[in-house]
Parts: structure tokens; sequence; C-alpha cells
């Protein structure tokens, strides 16, 4: 593979170079009129590559519930979170177009252009834990669905979300929540200094026990500070750093059988001492410098620490009759790593052009351990391994105006990507070692058509991949990255003017080329085969009638193996609504609605989760209480308004109880909460 992909490499550098030579000399031409790529008012805030391109605003952020950073993700058309532990704390599952994406394998995540995925984690390939985020401090959500730019690679097989953060507040706030099952909330986020120097800083506490006999006892600390200042008049830097530490206790996936004779109750816990801990720090670094040319000089650069132990059982008594299945995975690593390019307006065959040309670097040095535990102490090892992983990626992008109804984009993305893999445990049998390096070449292109009557009509093809565990790699001699291609149509319009509702219609396939499922239980990857996914995404969102508004989506999938097997887990369904009203007299409320069909658990659609409906509602008002410096604000959360029976994470597959004699296939599943309210208020100062 590496032979193949380093063939691409003179003719990559040779574009990227032509690129932005010719975009240079152009730039500097004063008979050549300034670029002028008109901001369409059908496609938001800036132009955007794809009908599914999307951006989230903080002011429906704002009216999830904080609890759950993840919930935000609800408001991207066919996106669904859900818990996977029995409780809060570890990372959430996540479902988009197709995929049972597990805890981020093919979702790309970042925050202000650093990544969040991490790469050969103990538990899940691209773990994505979102806990770290405090909610109020996210100013927007960039959505990419499909692999359509160049600027994401790994694990943005599905698409890639980007959480743009804060750089001030107008108001700091102080807030103070509560609510059942001892759930409280406390934040504070101001801004010190607003002007030259713009300044953020927030901290969150959180703590809950869930609705779960096994007290949840989830407790979450989340620290943010954040300084961006101008050197001259035409940049920008942005400094940011985080830090997040949270423990719990998990009910895990409860067999259906022990709920069904009584062994249990439905938010019972077959073994109580599952949970974990977790830590995690970051450093970013944003930097822009405009040029007087039109051009347009970027760098990022970041660095993280993490940690995790975390201690499961998911089939309870099926491997040991006397200790149980307690399975501990522990991850230890420092990743760093950074973008640099150059972006530069100017004009290709007289034709008003934009050109990107960037280089993205990574680094993960992982210390991961695999071993078994009985009440969370170790008992066993299974695997001990020190692992590097880097990877290194040059991209060009080029975008071209040839009349004022078409734009084309298009892209190259080429990765190398080395593995290197030690073993720490002498005693382990079979256990991997080595070092071996594999790289892509990954085309994009995007036609645009339009606008027509405020409607812009969207062609893209794309091709992206995610990476594989690298102890599987190495062992197994597995595939180190398994590729997509990605296809896509859709349409976006505002019939009724640039102010009105928007609707969204797209219609995309997506072919992978082998489906790579990392067993972090086991460690171990399981090859599946080619697969083929298809899907039509229809959303609607906007000012209906004065201070109503709405927002909702409906998608519909068919995700195969090529011999026709169902892929497990994914659901052909999902669909959301919100309505939200302002009412006089400062009150806001917002009815939200989110739907996930029913999903096969097996190849032969023998067994299927069933499908579920949640229904949450939010309050704000207002206060008319006089201060003297400030405003006062109450809030209400009521999530699963009409308290019915749902389940989150569904699996299917063999497990043994304590006293059963030999193991049971059966449904395990995480309930979802019952009703459950969270109140409180906020002084904005």
């Amino acid at each position: 593979m590496m032979a193949k992909c380093a063939s691409y490499w003179p003719a990559v550098l040779f574009v990227m170079m032509c690129l932005l030579m010719g975009e240079v000399a152009h730039a500097h031409d004063p008979d050549l009129p300034e670029l002028d790529l008109p901001e369409v008012s059908v496609t938001g805030e800036r132009p955007v590559a794809a009908s599914s391109q999307q951006f989230i605003p903080d002011k429906e952020i704002l009216l999830q519930p904080q609890g759950r950073p993840s919930q935000v993700l609800r408001l991207i058309p066919g996106f669904i979170a859900v818990e996977h532990s029995g409780g809060a704390g570890k990372a959430d599952q996540y479902f988009l177009r197709g995929f049972d994406a597990d805890h981020g394998t093919d979702v790309a995540f970042f925050t202000d252009g650093m990544p969040i995925n991490l790469r050969t984690h103990a538990h899940g390939q691209g773990y994505t834990d979102l806990n770290f985020m405090i909610p109020e401090t996210i100013e927007g959500v960039d959505v990419y669905k499909g692999a359509y730019l160049p600027e994401y690679g790994d694990f943005a097989t599905a698409g890639a979300v980007n959480f743009r953060t804060r750089q001030v507040v107008q108001e700091g706030v102080v807030q103070v929540s509560g609510g059942q099952f001892d759930t409280q909330r406390h934040l504070l986020m101001f801004s010190p200094t607003k002007e030259k120097v713009r300044t953020l800083f927030a901290a969150e506490g959180y703590y809950t026990n869930g609705p779960f006999q096994n007290d949840n006892r989830y407790l979450r600390t989340n620290l943010m500070g954040k300084m961006t200042t101008n050197l001259s008049g035409r940049d920008e830097l942005s400094l940011t750093a985080t830090f997040h530490k949270s423990q719990w206790n998990g009910s895990g996936e409860i067999p259906l059988r022990a709920l069904t004779d009584g062994t249990i109750g439905r938010f019972g816990a077959i073994d109580p001492s599952e949970g974990g801990n977790t830590l995690r720090s970051t450093a970013n670094m944003n930097y822009h410098y405009d040029t007087t040319s039109g051009g347009q000089f970027f760098a990022n650069a970041y660095g993280q620490y993490y940690r995790l132990d975390l201690f499961t059982n998911f089939t309870f008594f099926l491997n040991d009759p006397v200790n149980g299945d307690g399975i501990q995975q522990s991850d230890r690593r420092v990743m760093y790593g950074g973008d640099l390019g150059y972006k530069q307006q100017g004009h290709v065959l007289g034709l008003p052009s934009i050109g990107t040309v960037g280089f993205q670097t990574r680094v993960d040095n992982i210390h991961a351990r695999l071993g078994t535990h009985r009440t969370r102490v170790p008992i066993g090892t299974t695997a001990d391994s020190d692992i590097l992983e880097a990877s290194y990626a040059p991209f060009v992008k080029a975008e071209v105006q040839p009349t004022s109804w078409m734009r084309l984009v298009g892209g190259l993305r080429a990765e190398t990507f080395t593995f290197d893999v030690r073993n720490r445990c002498a005693a382990c049998a079979d256990q991997p070692a080595g070092r071996t390096s594999s790289g892509v070449v990954l085309p994009k292109m995007n036609l645009i058509l339009g606008p027509w009557a405020n409607t812009e009509i969207f062609a893209n093809y794309g091709e992206g991949y995610h990476s594989n565990d690298a102890r599987s790699v190495v062992l197994q001699g597995a595939s180190s990255l398994a590729r997509a291609k990605n296809y896509e149509v859709g349409i976006r319009s505002k019939p009724w003017g640039p102010e009105g509702v928007e609707l969204i219609a797209t219609v995309w396939a997506l072919d992978l080329k082998q489906e790579l499922v990392f067993v972090g239980d086991e460690g171990t990857t399981e090859i599946r085969g080619a697969s083929r996914r298809r899907g039509v995404e229809v959303s609607a969102r906007g000012q209906v009638w004065g201070p109503l508004s709405f927002n909702g989506s409906v998608t519909y999938t068919k995700a195969e193996f090529r011999n026709g097997d169902a892929i497990p887990l994914a659901p052909e369904v999902t669909a959301y609504g919100a309505l939200l009203l302002k009412w006089p007299e400062g009150l806001t409320s917002q009815l939200q609605a989110t739907y996930l069909g029913v999903r096969p658990l097996n190849e032969d659609r023998s067994i299927k989760a069933p499908s579920w409906i949640d229904v949450d509602l939010t309050e704000r008002y207002q206060l008319p209480i006089k201060l003297s410096h400030g405003r006062m604000e109450a809030f209400l959360f009521v999530q699963n308004l009409f308290n019915t029976k749902w389940e989150q994470a569904t699996f299917a597959f063999a497990s043994r109880l304590r006293n059963e004699p030999a193991s049971v296939t059966d449904i395990h599943f995480v309930p979802g909460n019952p009703r459950t309210f969270l109140g409180g208020v906020a002084w904005y100062f």
C-alpha cells in the first residue's frame, strides 16, 4: 500500500505547487478585479459545498438540557447519541448515516480545529468523550456530512463535526440548578477583558445519581480558559486551555431475561462494580494572518494529556463462572499535532478562485492495557502495550466560480500513517508487537449550481476513511485504513425569502471497502467485509410565524453488507422535531422530540431493537426582578416529558448469569431515563 501511495506524492506536490504559485502570481496583478464570491442567502453564514453541510447557532444549543453535552448533536439531521453504560460518565454511542459509530469510529469530532477522537483507544477506536465541553461556551457547530472536504481525514467516514467556542461573553453568568436523583449543576462563566485582549473563563461542576439502583455517583468538573488578541491589524491569535475530570458508577447493559423474571428491576444491575474515572487536559493555539494581497496564513497547534480507567462486564459469568467476566481497560496518552496552511484569492484562467494548501500532522503516544478484575481489583492481564502512532497529511483545495450561478470545489488529501507497537506483557500470549506503515490518497469533488430563486443544487463525491487500531494492524495483519466512497445530491432552498424557512433535501450513498470493527473488550478487530449504505435526508428550519420557530428532520437509511446481510445496529429511520415559542413577558418555551427507529441486532434480522421516541420540554423565563446590576433568569428542563419506557443502547449477544448452567443469547440494553426535572436560576452580570 505504501508503494501505491508513494506513487501519488509527486503528482500531489506538483498540483500543490502549481496552485499556490498560480494564485500568488495573480494575486499581485493590479489589473485583475477583487474576488467576489457572493454570500448566497440560502447557504447560511457562508457558502457551503454540500446540501448536508450545516451550521448550528448557539441560540439552539442553549435550549438543550445541559447535563449531557452530546445532546447538542441531535440538532443535526439523522444524528442520535445515547448513553452506553447505564449512567453518565462514559462516552456516548453515536448513530449517523447508517453507522453505529460506537463511540466515534466513523464521525470525526473537533473543537476549534483540535481533534477529539482518540486513535487506538483502550475501549473503542476513535473514542470520543464530549463531557469535557461546557455547552454554554459553544458559539456554534459546523457540520460536514460525507467526506467531501480535504481538511478532514481520519474518522470522517460519515462526516465531521467542529465545535466553535466563544471568544467572549457579553454577560457573565452564575448559574445554580438541581433536580431529581440528587442532580446538581453549577456554572460560572465571564469575560474579564473584552477589547484588545478578549478573554473567557468558564467553570462547571455536575453531579447526579441517576435513576439507577446502583447510584451513578457521576461527578464532573470542567474548567476552560481562552484568550484572543490581535498582534497586528491583520492577524488574530487564540490560546485555549481546558481541564476535565470525572468519575462514575455504571449499571451496565442488563439482559432482558433478568428483567422479565424479576431477578432485577428496570434500573437494576447485574454487576454493580462497573464504572470508571477519566481525566483530560488540552491546550490549543490558533493563529491566522491576512495578507495585503487577499491571502491568509493559518496555523493550529495542540497538545492533550488523557487518562481513563474503565471497569465493565458485558457477559457476567460466561467466561469465568467464579470471578465473573469483569473487564478493566486503562488508557494513558499524550497527543499532539497541528495544522499549517495558506489560502489565497486569485484567478485561474481568468476565473475568480480561492486556493488552499495545507499540512496536518498528529502523534499519539499511548499506553493501553486490557485486563480482568473482580470488584475493581485487577486479577489478570490480557494485553499491555506501548503504542506510537503518527500521521502526516498534505492537502490542496481549490474553489472556482466559472459563472455567477456555478461554483466548483475540489481537492486532494494524501495521508501517511506509521504504527509502532511494543508489548509490555511478557506473560501474555500472542501479544501484538511490530512496526508498519500505510497511506491513502483521497480525491474530493463538489459542484454547486445556483442560486435561482433562493435555491441551490449540489452534487458531491469524496473518499474518506477511518484508521484501524494499531495493535490489530501489527498482530492480525488487518487493513490499517477502512476506505469509503461518498456520493451525494441535494438541494437547499428558502422559497419564502432569505429570512424564511429553509428546506433541505439530500440523497446520499456510501460504499465501505471493509467494515473494520474494533472490539475493545477483546483487543481485536473484526473484519466483516464490504458494505453499502443508501439514504435520504429531509429537513426544515426557520421562523414559521411571528414568535413561532420550527426545526425538524426525517432520515431514511438502508445499510447492508454486499451479500445482502443487515449491518447490525444501523437504524432505518430517525427523526427530530422542535417547536420554539417566544411568549410575551420574557418567557421562551421549546418542545422537542427525538425518534430512533427499529434496527436489526444481527445480520439475519431475526432480532431487532424496538423504536423509541423521547420528548423534552424547556422553559426559560426572564424574571421581572429589578437589580442594581444584571438580570435574573429561571429555567426548567423536563426530559422524557410523557415518562415513556424506552431503551437507549441495545445489543444482542450471549451471556451467562451466576446460576445459569449455560450461556443464553439475549437482548441486553440500557434503559432510558424516566421523566426527569431539572430547574434553576441564573444571574447574568
